[in-house]
């Protein structure tokens, strides 16, 4: 299995695994402008996992600094694994491919969320030592008017 950043002609494939995370798919160029927007974006990297020209999974990582003191942090803002894949290693591989590039930037700390039906995948960040938060705080989302078109 080969761990490396995603290029615009995965969009096809990375739209599949969005699909299956439960984000419906926007079309493959748009996908594609994404993903090249991410390429170019120094504190960003979307890695896949790659088996023979197929994609089994794709983790996509963001470095924020703290505010309130010195450093950074790291957010898994995507990680999915194809069904077809699941339990084979795919996702630790991309997680490591992610703390990887966190540890590039010098982060502090690493943060994902997870859906609350995903007790799985809740177990999975577990077993790598991430700590559920649940109760500790709370996720407040607001959605904004895009006035870029406007």
């Amino acid at each position: 299995m080969q761990i490396r950043l995603a290029r615009t002609t995965d969009a096809a494939a990375v739209n599949e695994l969005l699909d299956q995370l439960g984000y419906p798919p926007d079309d493959a160029a748009t996908t594609a402008s994404r993903i090249q927007a991410w390429r170019h974006d120094p504190s960003s990297a979307a890695y896949v996992a790659e088996v023979d020209g197929d994609i089994l999974g794709l983790v996509a990582v963001h470095i924020c600094p703290f505010f309130e003191r010195a450093g950074a942090w790291a957010r898994i803002v995507a990680l999915v694994v194809a069904d077809r894949a699941r339990g084979r290693g795919v996702g630790g591989q991309l997680v490591t491919a992610a703390e990887s590039f966190a540890n590039r930037w010098g982060c502090l700390r690493m943060e994902v969320t997870s859906a609350d039906r995903r007790g799985t995948a809740h177990e999975f960040y577990r077993r790598r030592g991430y700590i559920d938060q649940t109760g500790a705080a709370s996720r407040f989302l607001r959605d904004l008017e895009d006035t870029r078109h406007a």
